[in-house]
């Protein structure tokens, strides 16, 4: 790696320890670069706007959240059980990596259009994750229970089932961390067993209503 390249990843370092440590809000060019270092221009060479660097920092967080949606579905055989370790390790990244969670979402604060010969635009890292969600959304369909008409949730196309199931993930893992869902449950879900992670009753719900319930 190149000096300047060596620069630019200590400068994504910097950004990414101070998302986790304290959120989006604390992301500044001035305060990258006392972090990595440097003089205070040195970030501008490589990250023009605010945005820019946001970008890459969360840019990380897609590349770690990839990778873990691939260790999770290694393990699961049907592709129904590829989402549900699809959908625990989503809810897992949100409550373990909550500052950078909330960060990749916002696409309002990021740049995704901005792109050079070695650093794909930011999309090129998210929708690979959509795309995986959506193809396993399709495969399960055969599974689902007999008895839908064709007028019935099997008529969305998958990448809007797809897209809906991922908003009430997100939803979900969102609502748990600021309390709200532990307020209105409790610790123990109904239903749910005292020692049980009061997560799977949650997950399992929304998985059945989207996908159906698994056939017996």
């Amino acid at each position: 790696m190149t000096e300047e390249g060596s620069l630019r990843e200590r400068l994504v370092d910097a950004g990414v320890e101070l998302v986790l440590a304290e959120g989006s809000g604390s992301v500044g060019l001035r305060e990258i670069a006392r972090r990595a270092g440097v003089s205070h221009g040195a970030p501008r060479r490589h990250f023009p706007t605010h945005q820019a660097l946001l970008s890459a920092v969360a840019r990380r967080g897609f590349e770690d959240l990839g990778a873990r949606f691939e260790a999770a579905a290694a393990g699961a055989g049907t592709p129904r059980g590829r989402v549900t370790a699809l959908a625990r390790a989503y809810v897992t990244y949100a409550q373990e990596r909550r500052g950078m969670f909330e960060l990749m979402f916002r696409h309002d604060l990021l740049d995704g259009a901005a792109r050079s010969a070695d650093r794909p635009r930011l999309r090129e890292a998210t929708l690979p994750l959509f795309g995986q969600l959506t193809e396993l959304v399709a495969r399960c369909r055969p599974e689902r229970a007999a008895g839908h008409r064709a007028d019935g949730p099997d008529a969305a196309p998958p990448a809007v089932t797809a897209a809906a199931l991922w908003a009430n993930l997100h939803g979900l893992a969102q609502l748990w961390a600021w309390g709200s869902l532990p307020l209105a449950l409790g610790e123990t879900p109904p239903g749910g067993a005292p020692g049980d992670d009061p997560r799977d009753a949650l997950l399992a719900a929304v998985l059945d209503a989207h996908l159906g319930p698994v056939p017996a």
